[in-house]
């Protein structure tokens, strides 16, 4: 027997307050009371079995439930309401420029356009790569998706996807590590991050061996080396899925590690246009989809 669906005017309620993270203003948008409004969000609570919101003096703060329903839900509202622009003939197309760091761009963003593309029509997206150096100001972009540890003066930013990094190599090479002490033995490719390797080593155990190897400027570049047999090379391994399925790279030893993540970073001088926050919904969305992976 199917349940019955969830009532549309409390989830409304519910985005509309996620979204001011305040009931009062919440409800002045949606022209309903305050009382209403909570009565609306209580109902949704007691239909979904968890909590959505801690009241706080000013305003309210969202529980992790909440906050994992509130992107996907706000992205859907914003869906409906350009398919009811779009039938009535009052939709236009708005320009998004982006810089992108060219790892995330190939390994996850460009097979996940046309799904964008497909429920967003009206944002015209303009992609420029770059190796995880970029201005933001002086290259008049919207925003950057970059890698790090999301700490950068002056940004805003919001995380994107989440990954381990772990060594990867053509299927030949991998034939001869059978634990991480052959190593010692093979050529270590390597990323500008110099503590990339020595902190992979260290969470193996075999902290002995030193990272020797040529230096490349972008994970790309490292995929493309350890394919070719050069050597081994430690990559994001979400944004090299395509070629671990394929096996042009084989991953040798299971231990991951996080060194970071990807982040949609936009200046906080500038307010966000409604095309980024489109498209950074829809990131969030497409984020709480996939769960997490344990190191």
């Amino acid at each position: 027997m199917s349940r019955p669906p969830l009532p549309l005017n409390a989830l409304r309620a519910f985005e509309a307050a996620a979204r001011h993270q305040n009931l009062t203003r919440a409800a002045l948008e949606l022209c309903v009371s305050q009382a209403a409004l909570s009565h609306q969000i209580r109902g949704l609570e007691d239909r979904l079995g968890v909590r959505l919101f801690h009241r706080l003096p000013r305003g309210v703060a969202l529980t992790d439930e909440a906050a994992a329903l509130y992107p996907v839900l706000n992205d859907a509202f914003d869906r409906i309401a350009t398919a009811v622009q779009r039938a009535s003939g009052t939709a236009t197309r708005e320009v998004l420029s982006l810089g992108i760091v060219g790892t995330f761009a190939t390994g996850w963003l460009l097979p996940r356009l046309p799904a964008f593309e497909a429920t967003h029509p009206q944002v015209e997206l303009r992609l420029q790569t770059h190796n995880n150096r970029i201005d933001l100001a002086s290259e008049g972009l919207d925003a950057a998706v970059r890698f790090g540890d999301g700490d950068w003066q002056g940004l805003a930013c919001t995380p994107v996807v989440d990954t381990l990094f772990a060594p990867v190599c053509a299927p030949t090479l991998a034939r001869r590590l059978a634990t991480p002490h052959d190593l010692d033995r093979t050529t270590l490719l390597r990323s500008y991050r110099t503590d990339e390797w020595p902190r992979w080593l260290a969470a193996a155990g075999a902290a002995g061996p030193e990272a020797r190897g040529p230096v490349f400027d972008s994970s790309l570049a490292l995929a493309g080396a350890a394919a070719a047999g050069a050597g081994v090379a430690l990559l994001p391994l979400a944004m090299f899925e395509r070629e671990l399925r394929d096996g042009r790279l084989v991953q040798p030893f299971e231990t991951g590690i996080a060194l970071g993540r990807y982040w949609l970073t936009r200046l906080r001088s500038r307010p966000e246009p409604p095309p980024l926050k489109q498209f950074r919904l829809w990131l969030q969305a497409q984020r709480a989809l996939v769960p997490a992976r344990a190191p």
